[in-house]
């Protein structure tokens, strides 16, 4: 049986939930939609949507909020948050606490599509990993370092024998770094394989959450040992650090 992927969209401007629906119908979702943020959460908290389309600024509770919350409660349901220009800061608090994607308003129905079938892309492609097709491949779950361990199944890294808290987002780099260790790596390429497409102009965003994850990894977070930078290049994982 088929099931048409659920979306839910949250915005307190009439008529941006009247463009996004009308069009996200006519792809073939199931659309819906609410204006007002304590409900978003208490809908989105259910976990049976596909994908939240999340307004920053809502009346009762605003995206951000919303984002910290449904993260904190491990619905994991894809987020892009949709922003105005001038909520720059924002919009990266909002990628921080694990929103996956977000776009600035005036933004085209067919722009928000690609995004869902881009962050669809790579939900399934994470999935199909290790799968039927590769069945003797086993990919190794915990690494250990010198100054500290990545467990990719508890998701969990400890330094010092103490937890680190990291977000979503910054875990999943993590990750990537070090099931790639000794590779030079692009920050188009970490756009690519973190956020699930090419964030054209974004190289910022991932310089931003390497600067987080030498700071909360790296004794001399100015002199990394781990993550370093491979300059004009990208960055490299050092995983033989001892």
């Amino acid at each position: 049986m088929f099931f048409l992927k659920k979306i839910l969209v949250v915005d307190d401007e009439k008529a941006i939930v009247t463009l996004l629906e009308y069009n996200l119908k006519k792809a073939g979702y199931s659309v819906d939609t609410v204006s007002e943020g304590v409900s978003a959460y208490n809908m989105a908290v259910t976990g049976k949507y596909d994908f939240i389309l999340l307004d920053l600024m809502l009346p009762g509770m605003d995206g951000i909020e919303i984002t910290r919350r449904l993260r904190q409660e491990r619905i994991e349901t894809p987020i892009i948050i949709l922003t105005a220009r001038d909520q720059e800061y924002d919009k990266i608090i909002g990628l921080e606490l694990g929103a996956d994607d977000y776009l600035t308003k005036p933004f085209s129905p067919r722009e928000v599509i690609a995004r869902i079938k881009a962050i669809s892309r790579r939900i399934t492609s994470s999935s199909d990993e290790g799968g039927a097709s590769q069945p003797a491949k086993v990919e190794k779950e915990f690494y250990e370092y010198a100054g500290f361990t990545v467990d990719l199944a508890k998701v969990s890294v400890t330094r010092n024998g103490e937890r680190v808290k990291l977000t979503p987002k910054e875990f999943e780099l993590l990750a990537y770094f070090v099931k790639r260790p000794g590779r030079v790596l692009s920050r188009e390429k970490l756009l690519n394989g973190v956020w699930g497409y090419d964030y054209v102009g974004q190289t910022r965003m991932v310089d931003m959450h390497v600067s987080h994850l030498r700071e909360k990894l790296e004794d001399d977070p100015k002199h990394p040992v781990y993550i370093q930078t491979a300059r004009g290049f990208g960055y490299r994982f050092n995983g033989d650090a001892k």
